[in-house]
């Protein structure tokens, strides 16, 4: 497991405090009693959060409690306008959605490099005494003071974008996959449960191009109520473009599993079902040719609509077919 992988920050944010406007009055060698020339405060600093291609995980915001921006500078003699306090600006992940975490509200989604978003806006520097002037009041000596900053606590959480998801229940081969089609090194082991966070990998395909494809916990029936690693594992699936669906040959009918599958994605998000599907049936290696062309057979008929594809990860065998199929789902995607 990669405990380095966060995907889950609840954090409290507090913008800048604005700075006070100045009630100077104008003191000169021959003009002792000059008018008032008090300047405004400054703003205080904005919360700023900005999306960065480079990161992939929570981890540098797991134990940032506070993220506290600075006041605005008070105004000063001569109209002099009080400095504006730096803005915080939290670098996060694509795919990272801000929530309010009183109200569970979405506040924004970061999905593009170098798009930013403000959380909390600075507050307002207060007028310098020059504002208030008037034929009545030629003097005053009084200013605003700034308006305070804002304060508030926000969850942020990650959804790995990647082109495809890998869906299926514990040990289906999901992890294999992706250590046999790109450089990823997920952790692989005989019992379910061993990917306990994503695991992304980048998969070579012809003519230099390439997709992204992410293996996310396996999902088990009541996934949706969050049973196993369930919601965790759910939130990831929304921002894949294709989901690949993997059954392993094994499995004691395939048929049933794949309909559990999609009553989870359903139960959860019925939009998920309008994602392009793929079902892998994997571990192929495992059954002769003859028995393999039975189950096609059978399988056409059970799953009529559903575009399969039979792998096996240790032989390497279908997986360019596998990867040439993915390819031409992309292409064809619409938003694409």
């Amino acid at each position: 497991m990669n405990a380095n992988f966060i995907d889950h920050v609840k954090i409290c944010c507090r913008s800048g405090k604005g700075g006070a406007g100045s009630a100077h009055l104008r003191r000169e060698k021959f003009v002792p009693k000059g008018g008032p020339d008090g300047g405004d405060g400054g703003r205080g600093g904005n919360i700023i959060v900005r999306g960065n291609s480079h990161l992939w995980t929570l981890l540098h915001l797991k134990y940032t409690r506070h993220l506290i921006a600075r006041p605005g500078g008070p105004g000063g003699k001569q109209r002099s306008s009080g400095a504006s306090g730096d803005d915080v600006i939290v670098e996060v992940p694509l795919g990272t959605v801000i929530k309010d975490a009183e109200t569970g509200e979405v506040v924004t989604e970061i999905t593009q490099n170098g798009e930013t978003s403000t959380l909390l806006q600075g507050g307002k520097g207060g007028r310098g005494n020059v504002h208030f002037k008037s034929s009545t009041r030629q003097t005053p000596r009084y200013a605003q003071p700034g308006l305070p900053g804002q304060e508030k606590w926000f969850i942020l959480e990650l959804k790995v974008l990647a082109d495809v998801g890998l869906v299926g229940f514990p040990n289906a081969g999901k992890s294999t996959l992706l250590s046999v089609v790109s450089a990823a090194k997920p952790e692989i082991a005989d019992y379910p449960f061993t990917t306990l966070v994503p695991n992304l990998g980048m998969v070579a395909y012809r003519d230099n191009r390439s997709f992204v494809m992410a293996d996310i916990p396996g999902i088990i029936e009541g996934a949706h109520k969050g049973k196993g690693l369930g919601h965790r594992f759910l939130r990831h699936i929304e921002r894949n473009a294709i989901l690949l669906l993997m059954v392993p040959v094994d499995a004691g009918n395939i048929a049933k599993e794949v309909d559990v599958l999609y009553n989870e994605l359903r139960e959860y998000n019925p939009e998920l079902l309008d994602k392009q599907r793929l079902l892998a049936i994997t571990k192929c290696d495992l059954l002769d040719k003859d028995t393999l062309d039975e189950l096609k057979q059978m399988l056409e008929e059970d799953l009529k609509g559903l575009e399969m594809v039979f792998i096996s990860s240790h032989t390497n065998l279908g997986i360019q077919k596998l990867k040439d199929t993915l390819w031409q789902l992309m292409v064809d995607e619409p938003d694409k």
